[in-house]
């Protein structure tokens, strides 16, 4: 059985900084890209950071470069997102996500890409 469970998220303030982490079980992660995105009530799940199985590319959504970092460890089965410089509108739920990709460079950017998902978890940010 695959399980992502995301760590808490929680309430911090403007400029604030917060890092996700992503456990993953039942399947071998270095076939696996990784992906982080969010979602608020009443708009589509929004990509956030992917980043492939084993080489390391990583992608960003423009609204988070340069304050956000995903990266992984595939020996512990883990994902990670780190927000520096939040802001108000971060605040989403985060999900981690999983999609086959075998070994390499792929990455994906889109929610239908992936199949494995966690059940997201709460992020605030007060101005």
């Amino acid at each position: 059985q695959v399980q992502l469970v995301e760590s808490e998220g929680g309430v911090v303030r403007n400029g604030d900084s917060l890092e996700l982490s992503c456990a993953v079980s039942g399947l071998t992660l270095t076939n696996f890209a990784m992906g982080w995105f969010r979602q608020t009530p009443g708009k589509e799940r929004e990509f956030v950071a992917a980043i492939s199985a084993t080489s390391g590319h990583t992608a960003y959504a423009d609204s988070v470069k340069g304050r956000f970092t995903i990266s992984r460890d595939n020996v512990k089965n883990m994902a990670y997102l780190k927000m520096t410089f939040l802001r108000p509108e971060d605040t989403a739920t985060y999900y981690c996500a999983a999609g086959f990709t075998g070994y390499g460079a792929r990455y994906f950017t889109t929610p239908a890409q992936f199949a494995h998902w966690g059940q997201g978890t709460q992020v605030t940010v007060s101005s």
